[in-house]
Parts: C-alpha cells; sequence; structure tokens
C-alpha cells in the first residue's frame, strides 16, 4: 500500500475468520467471511425516532426498520446527534448534546433503542458524529461553545457569513478538544437494552468522523487532514474492532483537491473511503430541465466516480457513494409528484454497484439520500418546523424534495431488485 508522508499507514481492517464485525480484504468489504455489497439508505433521524421524549415514535421506527428490511435494505447511516440549543432556524431538534459534554438522555436513549432494533434485524449502521453544517450543530456549535463568538446561521446571515466562520474549526484546538470528549463519551457508552458495550456490537459497522468534514479554505488544508487523521487514530484506539471512515464528499468537499481527498484516506486509521452525489446541486442538472439532463448527469457521474477509485485502487481500500439524490419530477416535494428522472438516475448508481459486486470491484456500496418511509408533509409550509414528521430532508431543505416515501413505488421495487442483484453476486441473499 503507498504511504503519504505524515500519515499513519497502517493496513486497513483485514478480515479475521469467524468475526461478527465487517472487515476489509483486497479492497472488499468483508461480512460472514464473505464479500459484502450493498444497497443502503441514509436514515438520519432514527435515533431521534427511537427516543420517548420530544420527536419520538417507536412504533413508527420498527416499522421504517421492517420497510427497509423488505426491500434488503440492511445498512443504514444515521446522525448520531445534533449539537446545541433549541430554537435555531434550519437545526434538527430535539438535540443530543445540549452544551459540552452535557447530553439529553432521551436521545442517548433513542439511540440504544435504534441499534437494539437494528441488531435484532440483523442490520447494521454508519453512525457520524460531527457535521460540517448547521442543521445538527457541528462545527459552529463546536466554535460557539470554545469562545469564537455566536455561530451565522445560514437561513438568516449567509452563507457567506456561515462558510467564512466554520472555517476556523480545523485551527481550533478548544473546539476540536469539546468534540474528542463526545467522541469518547458515544463511543464508549453501554447499550441500555441490550446491555453491549458499543465497541463490542457488530451492529456499528463503522464510526464516521462527520457529515461532509471540510477545510472551508485553501490555507487549512494541512490542519484539516491532520485533524481528520488524529480524530480517526483516537476512533481506532477506542473501538479497534469497528470500521473508520471520515464522511466525505470526495474532491468537492476537499477544496476541489483530489490530492487533500488521497491524503485524509490514505491514512491507516481510515478503512474505507467515502464520495457523495449531488447532480442538482452540482449543477449538473437543472430545476427546470431534470430529465432533459440525466445524460449530463450520469456522465458527470461516471467521471466523478472513477477519478475516485483510482486512488481507492492505490490503496485497495473500498469506495461508498454514501450520499446520492435526484429530485422528483418537476422539482415538486409533494409525495404525490412523479420520479420518473429519480428513478432512472438511481438505476444508474445501482447498476454500477451490482458490477462491482459481480467482478469484485471497489466500489462496494451506496447510501440513497434518504429515506422518508411513512412520514406526512405539511400542507401549509415546506421547511421543517418542531412536531413535523421526519423525512429523509433535514431541517434546512424542503421536505420532500429528496425524500423516498413508502407511497414510492416505483423507486422502492428498483432498491428491492439492486439489492437482490448485489446479494446473488456477495453471497447473501436478501429478504
Amino acid at each position: 500500500m503507498a504511504c503519504v508522508a505524515g500519515l499513519s499507514c497502517s493496513s486497513p481492517k483485514q478480515a479475521n475468520d469467524g468475526s461478527p464485525f465487517v472487515s476489509v480484504k483486497d479492497g472488499q468489504f468483508i461480512r460472514h467471511n464473505q464479500p459484502y455489497y450493498y444497497v443502503g439508505a441514509n436514515f438520519w433521524y432514527g435515533a431521534i425516532l427511537g427516543s420517548e421524549g420530544t420527536g419520538g415514535n417507536r412504533m413508527r421506527l420498527t416499522a421504517e426498520l421492517d420497510s427497509l428490511k423488505s426491500m434488503g435494505v440492511d445498512n443504514l447511516r444515521i446522525l448520531v446527534g445534533s449539537d446545541g440549543r433549541r430554537g435555531v432556524p434550519a437545526k434538527v431538534e430535539p438535540t443530543l448534546q445540549t452544551a459540552p459534554g452535557v447530553y439529553n438522555d432521551t436521545i442517548l436513549a433513542g439511540l440504544d433503542y435504534l441499534l437494539a432494533e437494528m441488531r435484532k434485524r440483523d442490520m447494521l449502521a454508519v453512525l457520524y458524529l460531527n457535521n460540517s453544517w448547521e442543521w445538527s450543530g457541528g462545527y459552529g456549535q463546536y466554535l460557539e461553545w470554545a469562545g469564537h463568538g455566536k455561530a451565522p446561521v445560514p437561513a438568516v446571515d449567509g452563507w457567506p457569513a456561515y462558510m467564512d466562520y466554520v472555517k476556523q474549526f480545523p485551527r481550533s484546538e478548544k473546539a476540536k478538544k469539546l468534540f474528542a470528549n463526545y467522541v469518547k463519551d458515544i463511543i464508549t457508552r453501554t447499550n441500555r437494552y441490550t446491555g453491549v458495550k458499543y465497541t463490542d456490537d457488530p451492529t456499528v459497522m463503522s464510526w464516521q468522523i462527520g457529515n461532509e468534514p471540510r477545510a472551508f479554505s485553501p490555507e487549512n488544508k494541512e490542519a484539516f487532514a491532520q485533524w481528520i487523521g488524529e480524530t480517526a487514530a483516537l476512533i481506532d484506539s477506542l473501538a479497534p474492532n469497528q470500521l473508520i471512515s471520515t464522511g466525505s464528499e470526495g474532491k468537492h468537499g476537499c477544496e476541489e483537491d483530489l490530492q487533500l481527498f488521497e491524503k485524509i484516506h490514505a491514512d491507516g486509521h481510515v478503512d474505507y473511503m467515502n464520495i457523495h452525489i449531488w447532480p442538482y446541486n452540482w449543477g449538473w442538472a437543472k430545476e427546470d430541465r431534470l430529465t432533459e439532463c440525466l445524460d449530463s448527469a450520469r456522465k458527470e457521474t461516471k467521471a466523478y466516480i472513477d477519478e475516485h477509485l483510482a486512488i481507492a485502487r492505490k490503496y485497495s481500500k473500498p469506495i461508498v457513494i454514501e450520499e446520492f439524490g435526484y429530485p422528483r419530477d418537476g422539482f415538486r416535494f409533494n409525495k404525490e409528484a412523479s420520479v420518473t428522472a429519480r428513478d432512472d438516475y438511481y438505476s444508474f448508481i445501482f447498476s454500477l454497484v451490482s458490477e462491482n459486486a459481480r467482478t469484485g470491484g471497489l466500489l462496494a456500496g451506496c447510501n440513497f439520500w434518504a429515506w422518508g418511509g411513512n412520514a406526512t408533509l405539511s400542507a401549509s409550509h415546506s421547511f421543517w418546523k418542531p412536531g413535523d414528521d421526519y423525512t429523509g430532508d433535514p431541517a434546512q431543505e424542503a421536505q420532500g424534495l429528496n425524500s423516498v416515501f413508502s407511497s414510492d413505488t416505483t423507486t422502492i421495487r428498483l432498491i428491492r431488485q439492486a439489492n437482490e442483484a448485489v446479494g446473488k453476486c456477495s453471497g447473501e441473499k436478501a429478504d
């Protein structure tokens, strides 16, 4: 394996016959002694649903897990919890970490319950611990707690002000320390319902440093890479049997610097690579030409995947498209809107994963963004407000834009078929 100067260069966690944990061997995930490929989902609000406090709905949670499992979905990417005070525009509520090291126990109970229910269903969790963006606190909240002044809210203060503020995070020793303390608190927990330590639970496939971690400025690249390496090493010391991932968008989240992407994923404590792909957000598809832009979106998507796959081959690490989405037809947010263009784009992504499953390639999985399931959308407003159902779209986005609902029967059929395809190729049959 090639090395990058200044970073740990140990190999990713290797397959251990008989181990219940997912591991890596020759660029493939190994589960139950067989290659593991998957078509999974983003289910960021799972821990909130699992609580018995505000926002909790355990009946809905178990129904959603059963629905996902029936489609063959056994891999869910989940937010551990949001940070800071309530009442901030566009922030997920209720929050988990209300002050540094002070936790809302109902959300911790929700996370315990979620993992216990996933364990019953033989499902795997990718748990992300931080966020570059405002919708769960993350960078901005840690900086505020560290004394850098009040964090701007993009919906109020604008994106330039927000991004200028959060670029301080990779260089703020106090903010990074507060986050490291949080990492220790979460990873060393014991599940109250199963009695199993989180670090001993193979339900947790991967601890992920954050959702779309970024340097936010060219001057921060070195500090950012160092923070990623230090955090990965910390997690590895706490959870040596579980995989570690960054949560990166790829080049797009690395100041358009593919070398920076390589640097943070070459670290030996990082077991596999991540990319996100957003054709509409990145200008590859237009709001009023979603169908007409499909060819261009597929072409750009394939090129983006290929340039990151080249790096994955260099280090013999799997790579996962852990976020991708495409708007509903007509850029409409209601559940009745058709999803013909989205289905076409999903089919393209699924075909790439199933082909890699067939050939033993390094593109090991994908998680569509995101599962909205049985959520009911408000008839009076487009953006989430406290008391609304949780959908796949966080509070800062129009609800329904990128969600897959239980009523989206054509998309669900595609997901089930894709999991049947990768299941047959990897030796595991989807339910």
